[in-house]
């Protein structure tokens, strides 16, 4: 492995605990539901999802589920 590589690989570790530095713009992301997949985006600071229950409330288990994610891996939740 080159030097060049190597000092690439400390820095993304160093980036990889300063997780203040990652601000999430938008993704897409299917969770397995218990009765189907359902597809979650982040997109211009809003979520969205295609469930049913997220269509009346703007909030639902899947997109609640992501935000667990990120708290449990201290990452900011997106905005």
């Amino acid at each position: 492995m080159d030097s060049g590589m190597i000092g690439k690989i400390e820095k993304a570790k160093r980036y990889a605990e300063e997780p203040h530095r990652f601000h999430f713009e938008s993704f897409t992301i299917r969770i397995d539901g218990e009765n189907n997949p359902h597809i979650v985006k982040f997109e211009n600071g809003v979520w969205s999802c295609d469930c049913e229950f997220f269509k009346t409330h703007e909030y639902c288990s899947h997109t609640m589920g992501i935000e667990e994610i990120f708290k449990k891996n201290g990452l900011p939740l997106p905005a």
